[in-house]
């Protein structure tokens, strides 16, 4: 037997299964009569049994080929998917694509948008991974994900980053005295309990100096890393915020009201991959996506 049997040849025993006739074989395939008899010849050679019978005007499968069959199908539908995946990986529509990002991206915003990007790539798979901003670097800078969405970033020479900046609002709970104004201001909270982000952050750090700037101190309560848990206590009654408008958005359903806060400070997120790792089609279009899905929040337009 030949070490390596021919695909033309397994497609010509397939189509004669089909059709029990030379020439409707060699419809099926395209080619002339004289060809697919010469590859059903070359592949019974090569096989070392006889392939058919002839039966009342038609082709059976012999009971060596009617064995063998099933495996042929099952190789000729691997090539089919192999064809298909080859095709869509360059229009972006076949791979697999790892995201680390912050744990609130994780179930704020992020699935809406990697939902939407899976729409019409039906043979993308994602990994998600979700871990402080420290973390996420690491696996930048080892090239163990193909990019990150995080904050407070500084700079690295093994990463590439795009900065954006969000708009932040002041969020309370609905029916809250805060209601009554169109942008709330560090007068306006005072005597507020206050959840804030850490105080080793830039992004407290903006806050707190908007407080210093008109001699108010902020009357802190909670100190949490994540705006999503801010925004979970807002909606219990604990306290009040300010936070990325993009995180007080997804609570407006949870009883959860907001107003622009002047002044405005920025929460910076940058989009991060590895600087030496050529970045996938896939991934150059995800980040892409998820630039536009921030459009409406972003304050450095």
């Amino acid at each position: 037997m030949r070490e390596h049997l021919r695909i033309r040849q397994l497609e010509a025993l397939d189509a004669v299964a089909r059709t029990g006739n030379i020439t409707r074989a060699a419809a099926m395939l395209g080619v002339s009569q004289p060809a697919a008899s010469r590859l059903l010849s070359d592949l019974a050679k090569d096989l070392g049994f006889r392939l058919y019978h002839r039966m009342d005007g038609r082709l059976v499968l012999s009971a060596e080929a009617r064995h063998l069959l099933p495996e042929i199908r099952r190789v000729l539908e691997s090539m089919d998917y192999i064809a298909q995946v080859g095709r869509n990986i360059p229009a972006r529509k076949a791979g697999h694509l790892r995201v680390a990002c912050l744990p609130g991206f994780a179930v704020c915003h992020l699935p809406g948008v990697i939902a939407a990007f899976l729409t019409d790539r039906p043979d993308v798979t994602v990994t998600i991974e979700p871990d402080r901003p420290e973390r996420i670097l690491e696996w930048i800078i080892g090239e163990q994900y193909d990019c990150g969405i995080t904050d407070d970033f500084t700079g690295h020479p093994a990463i590439e980053d795009q900065g954006i900046s969000i708009r932040s609002v002041c969020i309370f709970p609905k029916g809250h005295r805060l209601e009554a104004n169109a942008v709330i201001t560090p007068d306006d909270l005072a005597g507020e309990k206050f959840i804030h982000d850490t105080i080793d952050s830039t992004y407290y750090r903006g806050v707190a100096e908007a407080f210093a700037q008109t001699g108010k101190t902020i009357e802190a309560l909670v100190e949490t890393r994540q705006f999503t848990c801010a925004c979970e206590l807002v909606c219990l009654g604990t306290g009040v915020s300010v936070v990325s408008e993009l995180d007080a958005r997804s609570y407006q359903h949870r009883g959860l009201s907001f107003r622009p806060f002047v002044p405005n400070v920025p929460h910076k997120l940058s989009l991060v991959r590895p600087i030496h790792q050529p970045p996938s089609l896939l991934t150059l279009d995800f980040l892409e996506a998820f630039e536009n899905s921030l459009f409406d929040y972003r304050c450095d337009l």
